[in-house]
């Protein structure tokens, strides 16, 4: 070996962000499967309209017949979103001086949303199953998806080092408003699950273009993926999301085991409190996720 072979295979490498595009491909291909899924087991299936309905139902009697103050607040926190990631948006197009991550973030929350209301209105129908209920079909929630697909905004223009922080925030914050959904009786759990995983699939495809066509903001800066708090924010979402989504299965198998030994299903809401925790455990799973892959994948400035 001379001495410029050397030199060069001593000489740091940088890799790219997003530089495993299949894992990107491969995660959208799993929400929009997990979308179909979600339809067919909750609204094409009895057992699954059921438990739904059953869910709804019981959110009634949960929940105070007159709206408390903070219901009402829930209650505007999808144009609240709207203002959020436009005044995003702009800040941060001013703040770089490059139109194109608004673009992409743009036609990333357009998408989501558009893509949310076509299956519900042209792809999506809800069968008779027996099950009293309305006969029109709400899969996904509208509602869910302005205000995950505005926090999605947010944490594609986030640099590195601060998407950590914006998953776990944004998260939260698509959760809550998720919650507000099906507390307030707009929507069933699974509508607002199905919502989750729509914005997933879009986030993870405008990530992936987000990554690719404008790579320059896209790195970890010097030491950055150790002050980044990737592990930290990761575990914050995926140890309530997990946590949440035990609690859901165990108390839809309770529901619907027969058994007292805890007291009746009726007058323990267990109908209630698995759909809740199904939206809130599949919402933090999601944002977990989000965090781990988008800080792997973003570039090392030197390996």
């Amino acid at each position: 070996m001379n001495t410029r072979n050397l030199l060069n295979s001593r000489a740091p490498t940088r890799r790219r962000p997003a530089h495993n595009a299949a894992v990107f491909l491969f995660g959208a291909l799993l929400c929009a499967a997990a979308v179909a899924v979600t339809y067919w087991a909750f609204v094409r299936t009895t057992t699954g309209q059921l438990a739904d309905e059953s869910a709804w139902r019981e959110a009634e009697v949960a929940m105070p017949a007159s709206p408390l103050p903070v219901l009402e607040f829930l209650d505007n926190l999808p144009l609240l979103s709207v203002f959020i990631a436009g005044a995003v948006v702009l800040a941060v197009t001013v703040r770089r001086r490059r139109l194109a991550p608004a673009v992409i973030a743009l036609s990333t929350f357009a998408s989501a949303n558009i893509s949310s209301q076509l299956l519900k209105r042209l792809f999506f129908d809800r069968p008779d199953r027996g099950v009293i209920t309305l006969d029109f079909n709400s899969l996904p929630s509208g509602h869910t998806t302005l205000a995950a697909s505005a926090a999605a905004v947010v944490f594609l223009l986030a640099s590195p080092r601060w998407r950590p922080a914006v998953a776990a925030a944004g998260g939260s914050y698509a959760v809550l408003a998720g919650a507000a959904t099906f507390v307030n009786l707009w929507h069933r759990p699974a509508d607002v699950v199905a919502s989750f995983l729509v914005v997933g699939t879009w986030t993870l495809i405008g990530g992936l273009v987000m990554m690719r066509t404008t790579p320059d903001w896209n790195y970890w800066p010097p030491g950055g993926r150790s002050r980044g708090g990737s592990p930290v924010f990761t575990a914050l979402c995926a140890v309530p999301g997990l946590l949440a989504l035990v609690l859901a299965v165990g108390a839809y198998l309770y529901a619907t085991s027969g058994t007292t030994v805890l007291g009746s299903s009726e007058s323990m809401l267990l109908y209630f409190w698995s759909g809740l925790s199904l939206i809130v455990g599949v919402g933090y799973v999601l944002s977990a996720l989000a965090c781990w892959l988008f800080s792997m994948q973003a570039g090392d400035p030197a390996r």
